[in-house]
């Protein structure tokens, strides 16, 4: 017979696991009272395993409602399985790929990176092999740069705040107050493009992907070598199907 603290622990799990199941593609954002009621636990004890796991970075809150975050990649991509962003995003972007000829990719914001749900690639043009789960920090990325400018100010100047800055090529970004203005401009036009500044040769165009509240909930990219092609061709040449594209998933969206 196993031992009671044995007994212990995995009822704990067990515990914790269910508050995680909580959260669905219908209930995406849930009260303590909602949590205890779907994971059958007393207020309690859900509000400690909410508050652990919000220490721990799988869940966020609001003070009043918790919500997963795409930590929870990291324990078999149950946060893909209760959004289903995936699913969704997918088809839209073989779409995209085949009609522009290019890889094609989305991505959540997940603390100070990007963190890659979905993609399509055409060729390989880094030196990193990107798959699902694949994380770059997002102050050097068009994706990234999409999501934080679809943040509120306070929240998107405490991720640049926390960002390790670093200068990833001799073109990349790093002064705080150019990105910040850099955001600025990419919230007014509703995209962003990064020639160089991840990778050399790297070049990187990305639109934001609304939710059924309006907030930008994810991003999508095409990626390209550089060429001669100035930043208006490159943006002349993806963004009207981008942006076509963007419309097609953010209507499915609105449906979670």
């Amino acid at each position: 017979m196993p031992e009671k603290q044995s007994d212990d622990f995995v009822q704990s799990l067990a515990r914790g696991l269910a508050v995680i199941r909580a959260f669905d593609a219908e209930h995406a954002s849930l009260t303590l009272s909602d949590v205890a009621r779907r994971a059958g636990l007393t207020r309690a004890a859900a509000s400690r395993f909410l508050r652990t796991l919000v220490a721990l970075g799988y869940v966020r809150s609001d003070e009043r409602e918790f919500s997963l975050t795409p930590r929870v990649l990291e324990l078999g991509f149950s946060y893909l399985s209760s959004l289903s962003l995936p699913e969704i995003v997918q088809p839209h972007l073989e779409l995209l790929s085949r009609a522009v000829d290019e890889s094609v990719s989305a991505a959540v914001l997940d603390g100070t990176d990007v963190v890659y749900v979905a993609r399509v690639p055409t060729r390989r043009i880094m030196n990193v092999r990107i798959t699902i789960g694949t994380r770059f920090p997002a102050y050097a990325t068009s994706m990234g740069r999409v999501l934080l400018a679809g943040m509120p100010r306070p929240e998107r100047d405490a991720v640049i705040a926390a960002s390790d800055l670093t200068h990833l090529t001799d073109r990349t970004l790093t002064d705080p107050h150019a990105l910040a203005r850099e955001l600025d401009r990419v919230g007014e036009q509703g995209w962003a493009l990064v020639d160089g500044e991840l990778e050399p040769g790297l070049r990187s165009i990305a639109v934001g992907l609304r939710g059924r509240a309006g907030a930008t909930v994810a991003a999508m990219n095409v990626s390209t070598g550089s060429s001669s092609d100035d930043p208006g061709a490159v943006r002349d040449r993806f963004l009207p199907a981008m942006r076509e594209t963007a419309a097609a998933i953010e209507a499915e969206l609105r449906l979670m």
